[in-house]
């Protein structure tokens, strides 16, 4: 049984994106960011979070979002959320042209703390596949990798693809379960400010050369997150169009002039770092 969260009930107007009747199949995402184990205990959290991405794709005056990327995702409880819904082009799959072949599901999880899906999970993005298919999809179901170059959607969720999307043992969905315990609190991760500077006025700007700081991922992460930099950017290389992310973001935060110059500062830093769950170090 599809246990769907509507856009009313979510709290979303009517979905802006563009009307697409058919697409040659589904392909499947995931967040390639931190996401909190607490989804796992506290489905609140689930759909807070699913709200923020929306909130984030629309401020995003890059990428002109008309509504959150994909038609629909799904939380580690079973539930099926709706993004754009059915008969709507996706904005996730990287390109206009990749765009108009699939509709997209993504699974709330990332690269870092939340990174393997439940089987309730896996379950609902079958669930969000059934039901495109019912309203114009076809048969292909892939990752976002496949055609693109990217992560997406991380190494479990991949495999699982591969495997034809196989539905799990039959799950019924539940709301949060009973926790016994809380989980540990994840290390936050951190970053260097003398070695991010560094990266930052040193680093090439484009992939495929060593990377000079692990950290920059982070941040980068962080600035996409924030809608300034383009998920397929974040490399781990802080060149030209993370220094152009960063000094969006400083100007966001009310710098002006050779203070808005891309290069972070210990101030700027710590305030995104708060923001999106780092920390800063010396």
């Amino acid at each position: 049984m599809t246990l769907l969260v509507t856009r009313a009930e979510l709290g979303f107007p009517a979905s802006a994106a563009p009307l697409q009747a058919t697409a040659k199949g589904t392909k499947v995402h995931y967040l390639g960011t931190f996401v909190s184990p607490l989804l796992l205990t506290e489905h609140p959290k689930c759909l807070a979070l699913w709200k923020a991405i929306r909130a984030s794709h629309l401020a995003n005056k890059v990428e002109n979002y008309s509504d959150v990327a994909y038609n629909f995702a799904a939380c580690p409880h079973g539930y099926l959320l709706a993004g754009r819904g059915t008969g709507r082009r996706t904005g996730a799959n990287g390109n206009q042209d990749l765009n108009k072949t699939h509709y997209a599901i993504v699974g709330l999880i990332g690269a870092e703390g939340l990174t393997e899906p439940t089987d309730a999970m896996l379950s609902a993005i079958r669930d969000g596949i059934e039901l495109l298919r019912a309203n114009g999809a076809g048969d292909e179901i892939k990752g976002h990798r496949d055609g693109y170059a990217t992560d997406c959607p991380g190494g479990p969720l991949y495999a699982w693809v591969k495997k034809g999307a196989p539905r799990p043992a039959e799950v019924e969905p539940q709301p949060a379960p009973p926790k016994p315990a809380p989980p540990p609190t994840p290390a936050k991760p951190s970053v260097s400010l003398a070695r991010l500077i560094t990266a930052a006025r040193t680093d090439p700007p484009k992939a495929g050369t060593p990377v000079s700081y692990a950290g920059v991922r982070t941040v980068e992460a962080a600035l996409a997150a924030e809608g300034l930099l383009a998920r397929d950017l974040v490399d781990g290389h802080f060149g030209t169009a993370t220094v152009r992310a960063y000094a969006a973001l400083q100007r966001r935060y009310g710098y002006t002039g050779a203070a808005a110059d891309g290069i972070p500062g210990r101030a700027s830093l710590t305030k995104l770092a708060a923001a999106r769950g780092f920390t800063v170090t010396s």
